[in-house]
């Protein structure tokens, strides 16, 4: 085989519904694949831990549904990761029961599906700690402790190639992947066919986020990754979009603090001396990325723990003064909370849009506030009522402050909703940690069934 191709349609699959024109190109330029990632943690820990989907299963439907019937009428396999936003096997069976009722909708002839499971059990992550394996933090997070495991409610591993190649060794026309590696769902089809890591790798990394990678931006677009034993070629399929050098280049630094270095469960993929060069109007080249296998194999491990039920309320500020001793309104409206509940057995959070909402300390302007701003309040506690009753008090109480040279009643923040929404229950992250395994299948059990007629 001189080179293989892959099109991705969509960087995060049922996220936003992707575009129809630019993946029916694709499809008509002759892929070997089709595939898509459709996880994230980007969405936070509230879907992971609650064992829930971030996006609308309508528009998975609608993604999977489009892809499945491409793939099958063209004869080419099929590759979903992280299936519905975190890879849990909840979601990883909803995708399996989907693509089985359209199989049966679109009267598809048999085909063989593929799965696998991501969730790691906490008690083979204590029984490790217990016999003084570390289980190592990453992005300042301590080593795990069991205070720690205890407050978990749901944990993943993070997959690399290995389950992919497997069932693609067993013949899975279609494949559904739990909790892995985004760039793992395009890399394993390309070491499965014998193409170098070095490039199996890259080719992963490209096509992760489907046409990010290309100009002008245009999120769920079509792109084409092509490998072949000596380079990686990638192609934007909508004609109004380019694969350029600065917009391949730019995406291999894409959400990454070190723009060198890609980890996976096996190894890391080394991006110091690539050479991009325009190989055509939309296509870009890629040449020396280097893949440096690791000495033993640490698997990324995601968990999530919940933190109590939760409101959200909103309030608007236009008068300046006010906004001037914004700071001074929230601690006013703080300490009412604390007269009826006292310091703790509760969490009251202010986001103060208009001045550092999204970056808080971070915000380089943050003494310059706009001319109005937008205060949300959430309130976190062990019951529903309770919490309701945080962030009611931690909102009105923001209409009542008293402020130095305020001499009217009228108060000056307004509510755009007069009762504060009852939000998904808080969660937290509890672990960002890796675990050393002794084989890239060891936390990833692999399934093979039928769907189609």
């Amino acid at each position: 085989m001189q080179s293989l191709k892959i099109i991705c349609p969509n960087g995060h699959l049922g996220f936003a519904p992707l575009r129809t024109e630019s993946f029916h190109l694709g499809v008509q330029a002759g892929p070997d694949y089709i595939a898509a990632d459709s996880g994230s943690d980007d969405v936070g820990p509230v879907p992971l831990g609650s064992d829930t989907s971030t996006s609308p299963e309508a528009w998975q439907r609608h993604d999977l549904e489009v892809m499945l019937l491409a793939a099958r009428r063209i004869g080419v396999p099929m590759i979903i990761g992280s299936a519905g936003d975190t890879g849990s096997n909840s979601r990883v069976d909803l995708y399996v029961r989907i693509i089985r009722e359209l199989a049966q909708k679109h009267g598809l002839k048999k085909f063989k599906l593929g799965y696998f499971y991501s969730e790691v059990d906490k008690e083979l992550l204590r029984r490790k700690m217990r016999a003084g394996e570390a289980i190592q933090g990453l992005d300042g997070f301590a080593d795990l402790v069991e205070s720690e495991l205890d407050a978990t409610d749901r944990i993943v591993g993070m997959a690399g190639v290995h389950p992919y190649m497997e069932l693609l060794r067993r013949g899975a026309d279609v494949i559904i992947g739990g909790r892995s590696s985004d760039a793992a769902v395009f890399a394993a089809p390309a070491l499965h066919h014998g193409f170098p890591a070095d490039y199996s790798y890259y080719l992963g990394k490209v096509l992760e986020c489907a046409s990010f990678c290309a100009e002008p931006y245009g999120g769920k677009e079509t792109v084409m990754g092509e490998i072949s034993h000596g380079d990686v070629k990638v192609t934007a399929m909508l004609p109004a979009q380019r694969c350029t050098i600065a917009s391949v280049a730019g995406h291999a630094m894409y959400e990454r603090s070190n723009p060198y270095d890609e980890f996976f469960a096996g190894g890391r993929l080394d991006m110091r001396h690539c050479h991009y060069e325009q190989f055509d109007e939309r296509t870009t080249r890629i040449t020396g990325s280097r893949f440096v296998p690791s000495e033993k194999i640490r698997v990324k491990l995601e968990g999530s723990g919940k933190v109590g039920e939760r409101y959200v309320g909103l309030c608007g500020i236009r008068d300046p003064y006010t906004i001037a001793h914004v700071d001074r309104v929230i601690e006013w409206a703080r300490e009412q909370v604390r007269a009826r509940f006292g310091d703790g057995g509760y969490e009251l959070h202010y986001k103060v849009y208009g001045r550092d909402g999204v970056m808080g300390e971070l915000e380089p302007l943050r003494n310059q506030p706009g001319h109005e701003l937008c205060v949300m309040v959430q309130g976190v506690a062990p019951m529903r009522e309770m919490a309701e009753e945080v962030t009611l008090i931690g909102l009105r109480q923001m209409f009542y402050a008293r402020l130095p040279d305020v001499k009217g009643t009228a108060g000056s923040v307004s509510f755009p909703l007069d009762e504060v929404l009852h939000a998904s229950a808080a969660y937290r992250w509890t672990l960002n940690h890796t675990v050393a395994v002794d084989s890239g299948l060891e936390l990833f059990p692999t399934h093979m069934t039928e769907a189609g007629a």
